[in-house]
């Protein structure tokens, strides 16, 4: 498995040190866990749109909505003869994080979600198979009768996006599809809040019942919010589940924003952080932050220049610690890490952030199940003095999350189509504007 960063060999696997395994050591198969996350299983349609369209469709301009098949039909037929579609991409915010996450770490991860029973060659479900990682574990997917989910993405020139899902069969995934066995043995359980929109749907009762499975088996779960008016709208619910079920969460600032009501990114993590244990907010041309907890013994004062805030001064000055679990801490600290853009973003306009988030997602995960794998692989080591979360520190993540997120961007593409350049020059620190 790979590591992020600019790592030396004698961090990993030293052999002359007392404590170390030395290289006879078997690592076997047993030691290597997995992601495991449900998604709607759908395809990302992207189109270019003026203002006019969207008035046109009564659609709200930033939000989601729920199309019906015939209006989505016609929606799309429009879309092509006015030539206003961009791309056709296999799509959904876990099925995006998980393919990019196998492809950074070479590693499984493995999907649940429904998909087209009779898959012809051309259409959406062949599509998805055909752009999806091979690494990405899609043998547990439930067949079903019906049609692929649709997700327009209509960019104005704005940048702004606004979202019409047809669902097809997408919610049909059954309870019954949830194997406990297969949760039980997962690194981490992936869900997004778009599973939980409406409680008639099948798939809210199997991803509650896959919740409660990986919370009796200690399996940390890691939620990505969807558009701020599904957080909004259903606030309450989601301040309740996430206090009972979430370890990691996910978001932008608008997401955030409805989530704590605060519209400040570095007040709205606070209030995240009373919710959850770790938090990936990304801010757009503001960059993104990480937080999370460290106990005391082991916090590590930065090295970078302290960052002031109102209500959190220096609040960067423990974003050399790693992360930790709040219930893991005798007397946690909360500990934030700032990063703006990697080098300003991409030289060129960017028209769509479509992915970037869910990129910047897959680098925190892949931290995260590294520090698993050493933990099962060098036990002795002094990486696991203290049960980390994290494998790096918060301002190393946010390094790692940043450069992802660039490299979606720069692809204009909602998925990483590669990994990252084999001589990673853009963690040098030279590099980084803080």
């Amino acid at each position: 498995m790979k590591f992020p960063g600019k790592r030396k060999i004698k961090h990993y696997f030293p052999v002359s040190e007392r404590g170390r395994i030395s290289f006879e050591f078997e690592f076997s198969e047993n030691n290597v866990s997995y992601i495991l996350g449900i998604d709607q299983v759908l395809v990302d349609i992207e189109a270019h749109i003026p203002d006019s369209f969207l008035a046109d469709w009564n659609l709200q301009k930033g939000q989601s909505t729920i199309l019906p098949e015939s209006v989505a039909g016609e929606l799309h037929h429009q879309l092509e003869i006015q030539d206003l579609i961009k791309g056709e991409f296999a799509g959904g915010t876990i099925g995006n994080t998980l393919h990019n996450y196998s492809i950074l770490s070479e590693s499984e991860s493995v999907l649940l979600g429904t998909i087209k029973q009779d898959i012809m060659v051309g259409d959406y479900a062949f599509k998805y198979l055909r752009n999806t990682a091979p690494l990405v574990n899609l043998s547990h997917l439930t067949p079903v009768g019906g049609e692929m989910g649709r997700a327009f993405c209509l960019v104005t020139p704005d940048g702004e996006r606004t979202f019409a899902l047809s669902p097809g069969e997408m919610n049909q995934l059954p309870s019954s599809s949830i194997d406990s066995d297969l949760l039980s043995k997962a690194g981490l359980f992936l869900i997004t809040a778009y599973l939980l929109r409406d409680e008639n749907d099948p798939i809210y009762e199997a991803t509650i019942k896959a919740c409660k499975m990986a919370k009796e088996h200690n399996v940390p779960i890691v939620l990505t919010l969807g558009a701020d008016g599904l957080v909004r709208e259903k606030k309450e619910f989601f301040n309740q589940f996430i206090k009972e079920y979430v370890s990691i969460l996910a978001m932008n600032g608008e997401e955030a924003h409805a989530l704590t009501g605060e519209s400040d990114p570095i007040n709205a993590m606070g209030g995240i952080l009373e919710l959850a244990d770790f938090s990936l907010l990304t801010i757009g041309k503001d960059g993104l932050l990480v937080g999370g907890f460290c106990d005391k013994e082991y916090l590590r004062e930065t090295k970078n220049e302290l960052r002031a805030h109102l209500n959190y001064p220096a609040f960067n000055s423990y974003e050399f610690s790693r992360s930790m679990l709040k219930k893991d801490c005798l007397d946690p600290v909360q500990i934030i890490s700032h990063i703006n853009p990697f080098m300003g973003g991409p030289g060129e306009q960017i028209k769509n952030t479509n992915g970037a988030g869910d990129a910047a997602l897959s680098a925190l995960l892949h931290d995260i199940m590294a520090n698993t794998f050493h933990r099962q692989t060098l036990p002795s080591s002094p990486k696991h003095r203290a049960n980390f979360l994290t494998y790096s520190s918060l301002a190393q993540i946010s390094k790692y999350c940043n450069r992802v997120s660039y490299e979606v961007l720069k692809q204009n593409s909602p998925r990483l189509i590669r990994g990252l350049p084999d001589r990673e020059d853009c963690l040098e620190e030279e590099y980084w504007e803080r």
